[in-house]
């Protein structure tokens, strides 16, 4: 499995700023639902985790363990991904 950083990073972070603007918009008119708090906690967990494995990634020389922290960030994409879906 391949990981081409700058073009998977570029993707995530447009969808980080589409829904953090979402997120800001629905806090500063104060009509956030409990589920959407949840939702936003939730993603802000997800994306404080994809940095910390991006950050390993980009240090990892053992083949075994950039493998590991490429299916835990491909894992985590995929949920930010599903959750950009529903959201």
């Amino acid at each position: 499995m391949g990981w081409d950083g700058d073009d998977l990073a570029g993707q995530m972070e447009e969808t980080f700023e589409r829904q953090h603007a979402v997120a800001d918009a629905r806090a500063l008119r104060g009509t956030s639902t409990p589920e959407e708090r949840a939702r936003s906690a939730q993603f802000e967990s997800l994306r404080a985790s994809r940095s910390r494995i991006m950050t390993q990634l980009s240090t990892a020389t053992n083949p075994s363990h950039r493998a590991v922290l490429e299916r835990a960030l491909q894992s985590i994409n995929d949920q930010m991904a599903e959750d950009e879906s529903r959201g």
